[in-house]
């Protein structure tokens, strides 16, 4: 692993939580080393008739609170040091959350909108070929991710299905409804992240009437945005890909979802309703009250957290803000709200999911939210306090208030077991 590399800015979070607690140092120990990666090479057959490999991995990050879980992402980007990363996030996000997951993840390297759908099947199919025995509902559950989803995740549970000799609905989540996937799973992440500003929003300085910018129009991108506008707040610019639009008195969120929809960039509405276009480096130095990243890692660095504008962050991806831009909107009071807190309503309703596979019994779309709700109030109240009390700011308070439960479960396991749960 490199000096600098990816999962070594990420332990400086760790880093900087233990020194608010008073735990054994083998907790640290434990928590800074991936407890297992495995890499292979899927092979498949492409629609020519010629054989192709790609790389992938699935790494088991800790397992202290309960079988592992995250994500499968299909990027070209992606690489080893990626997906332990990743799992090192989710293993702080399930604690934070309090859900009795640790944290995992996965990938391959590949960009499968090159892919015919054919192809896209036969790679789903190989991954969970590859993986079949170090998945499993008790064991580790993948769930979608980056250019993956419920479709893919209906291939990957139906291909465990026929590995095993029986349906186990409860490896995989985020499948669809008619596998036994969970309603109100598609706006989840955005979801939960509404039910976090919403709740904080006095606290936070935030009126009623926000100037939203939305950097990364995907999946959680246009669901925050819509639920944000609904409730009467001006999406004023956002971004994909391509390129970003901007509108100062707020968007038509009707023709950029129309315009993703059939899969074009948010610069196709480009002088519709006063979009004007802009670069997509720009967007996070909108004037606005609420900036939401929405992309992927490392968006928001050192050389950009200089022009942020907003007074609140709300990290919907995962590490889009690096450590040392943190340190910039700290200093000029920029709140920002984690990652793993943030977005966390992605794996709390991956959780209701595999709750409701295995109990055979499944709950209505209200039930669903609420309990959403209720979860998001109850750990983001419980962050904002911790924060207050040690004077830190919310990420910090979110690892110091996850890392004192994984403590807690790696000493009760007892240091026999530290390196061998």
């Amino acid at each position: 692993m490199s000096e600098n590399s990816l999962l070594d800015h990420a332990l400086v979070r760790l880093d900087e939580a233990a020194r608010h607690l008073n735990i054994d140092s083998d907790v640290i120990e434990k928590l800074k080393y991936a407890r297992e990666t495995t890499k292979v090479r899927l092979m498949i057959r492409m629609d020519d008739g010629s054989r192709k490999s790609f790389l992938a991995w699935r790494c088991r990050y800790d397992d202290t609170r309960g079988p592992t879980k995250g994500g499968i992402r299909f990027h070209p980007a992606s690489t080893a040091e990626e997906v332990e990363t990743l799992a090192f996030w989710m293993t702080f996000k399930c604690a934070v959350m309090n859900l009795p997951y640790g944290g995992g993840k996965g990938a391959v390297q590949v960009d499968p909108r090159k892919l015919s759908k054919a192809e896209l099947e036969r790679l789903s199919r190989a991954y969970i070929q590859a993986f079949a025995r170090i998945i499993g509902p008790d064991r580790d559950i993948p769930a979608p991710d980056v250019y993956t989803n419920a479709m893919i995740m209906g291939w990957m549970a139906d291909e465990y299905a026929q590995i095993v000799g029986e349906t186990v609905p409860a490896v995989i989540t985020g499948k669809p409804i008619a596998l036994g996937g969970s309603l109100g799973r598609g706006d989840a992440t955005a979801r939960g992240g509404y039910y976090l500003v919403r709740d904080l929003a006095d606290e936070l300085g935030l009126g009623g009437n926000m100037r939203v910018a939305v950097q990364g129009f995907g999946n959680a991108g246009q669901y925050i945005a819509q639920l944000l506008a609904a409730d009467g707040h001006r999406i004023v610019a956002v971004s994909d890909s391509s390129g970003a639009v901007i509108a100062e008195d707020g968007l038509d969120l009707a023709a950029l979802l129309a315009a993703k929809a059939r899969g074009k960039s948010v610069l196709d509405t480009v002088g519709h309703a006063g979009h004007q276009a802009l670069d997509s480096d720009a967007l996070v130095g909108v004037d606005c009250d609420l900036l939401v990243p929405a992309a992927l890692e490392n968006m928001i660095h050192e050389g950009n957290a200089g022009s942020i504008k907003a007074g609140v962050v709300l990290e919907l991806a995962n590490g889009p803000v690096t450590a040392e831009a943190d340190a910039l909107l700290e200093a000029r009071k920029v709140v920002v709200l984690p990652d793993i807190l943030a977005n966390a309503g992605g794996v709390t309703v991956s959780y209701f999911e595999w709750v409701q596979n295995k109990q055979g019994f499944y709950w209505p779309l209200e039930e669903i939210h609420e309990r959403l709700r209720t979860i998001m109030v109850r750990e983001g109240r419980a962050i904002s306090n911790v924060a207050r009390a040690k004077g830190v700011s919310m990420r910090t308070a979110a690892y110091v208030h996850a890392l004192s439960r994984l403590a807690e479960a790696i000493e009760a396991h007892g240091t026999q077991s530290f390196f061998t749960t």
